[in-house]
């Protein structure tokens, strides 16, 4: 165990909250860790709550924060044992804790192993569901055995379960049809609005960063955010990309693959893209930022600083989402909060969170279901999600009518306090029995 603080001072009658976790400022990675960051911040007005995450000591991240190593002899195996080896150092310091609260996989049995050893009710919030994520045999080899194993044997054992969308909740019950559908609750994600603002119109900060990025903030652009993950549907985007119309920029912000053969054969799509779109190909530039290239192509690699990213949605035209598998979708409520609108792949939680013709478009999809998501006529899927964006790029007045109206669901369906409130509820529904 490593970096321990000092619990925070509270009331003595305060329920006290572990929220157990992978990711954490600063180590965030995708929504998980967006989605922990936030709620550990509106909880503690109403609760006293203590984070437990992965990657060692946060430097001032204040009080009831404490990060956690990968135990030494578990440090060079498996990546999944390492894994249940934080779990358990996690497990032993939740004691005097009122309710744990784990997410993702990762955590998962730390807040089933907490539970059984102090006696308290376990919550879980379901980011994701193993079983609905095959393809991570490709990046974790038999430690995906041991991950589906941890969340299912966390869930069936879970007081309660927290679904980020109705579409999630389904899946819950679907993949785990044992579970009693009244211990699953729905608690979407939220949105920090205030963190994502549009910047005013010419302001000469976000033209530097973007023309610095290599996007160019006069032409239309397309800007799609996400891990290179098979469930991200990045290949079907660069496909659909090819038939947008030339003068449209096609901006990725794109890293952290899961897998070395995922990374191959993105790259060797945008090496295609720009082909087709004439382009000399100019990779990356240095540090990880993009280079300009006359494709009109803009791969960013590198995590960017969110003051970086709401300069990046600025100049765009739209938000592209063409997950095969996203149970909400964070990025979509952050491109929603700047203002753009969102064409997003109509399944699992997006329909929740893109109003199709108010607020972007949702594309149609027939899906496998041998829990992949792998479109069951990708042609056709690429062909509907290009002819989409094609349609928003053509109305300029129209898109911004749409990135508007983004914004105000966003404002009035996603606010981090109503999902305080929310998740409150739930503890206190665990705690009655």
């Amino acid at each position: 165990m490593d970096g321990v603080s000092t619990p925070p001072s509270t009331p003595s009658d305060t329920l006290r909250v572990d929220l157990l976790t992978r990711e954490y400022p600063p180590h965030v990675y995708g929504g998980a860790g967006v989605h922990v960051a936030e709620l550990s911040a509106v909880l503690r007005p109403h609760a006293d709550v203590r984070v437990r995450c992965f990657d060692g000591t946060r430097q001032d991240a204040g009080d009831g924060v404490t990060g956690y190593e990968v135990p030494g002899p578990l440090a060079h195996v498996n990546p999944a044992l390492g894994t249940l080896g934080v779990d358990l150092a996690m497990a032993a310091d939740v004691a005097g804790a009122d309710v744990v609260h784990s997410h993702t996989w990762y955590a998962n049995l730390g807040g089933h192993v907490a539970s059984l050893l102090h006696g308290v009710p376990h919550v879980v919030t379901a980011h994701s569901l193993e079983p609905l994520r095959p393809w991570k045999a490709e990046q974790l080899g038999g430690g995906y055995a041991l991950s589906s194993w941890a969340e299912r044997t966390a869930y069936l054992g879970a007081a309660g379960v927290i679904a980020v969308s109705a579409g999630m909740r389904a899946d819950i019950l679907r993949v785990y049809p044992e579970l009693d559908p009244d211990r699953v609750h729905v608690v979407h994600n939220g949105i920090d609005l205030a963190g994502w603002q549009r910047p005013p119109a010419g302001d000469p900060e976000a033209e530097r960063v973007v023309r610095e990025l290599g996007i160019d903030p006069d032409r239309p652009a397309v800007v799609f955010v996400g891990r290179i993950t098979r469930q991200k549907g990045l290949p079907s985007l660069l496909r659909a990309a090819a038939l947008l119309p030339r003068e449209v920029q096609v901006v990725l912000c794109a890293g952290a693959p899961d897998t070395p053969e995922i990374m191959a054969e993105v790259r060797a799509l945008v090496a295609d893209l720009r082909r087709v779109r004439g382009g000399a190909g100019a990779g990356t530039g240095g540090a990880g930022r993009a280079a300009h290239d006359d494709a009109g192509v803009v791969w960013i690699e590198q995590m960017l600083p969110r003051p970086d990213l709401v300069a990046v949605l600025a100049a765009g035209t739209v938000f592209v989402c063409p997950s095969v598998y996203e149970p909400l979708g964070i990025v979509n409520l952050e491109a929603m909060a700047v203002g753009l609108p969102v064409v997003g792949t109509a399944t699992g939680g997006i329909p929740e969170v893109v109003d199709d013709g108010v607020t972007g478009a949702l594309v149609p999809i027939e899906q496998a279901d041998d829990g992949t998501g792998t479109p069951l006529d990708p042609d056709r899927y690429v062909a509907d999600l290009a002819a989409a964006l094609t349609a928003v790029l053509a109305d300029p007045a129209r898109a911004a009518e749409m990135g508007a109206a983004g914004r105000r669901r966003a404002a009035e369906r996603f606010s981090w306090a109503a999902i305080a409130d929310r998740t409150m509820d739930v503890y206190r529904a665990v705690l009655a029995g």
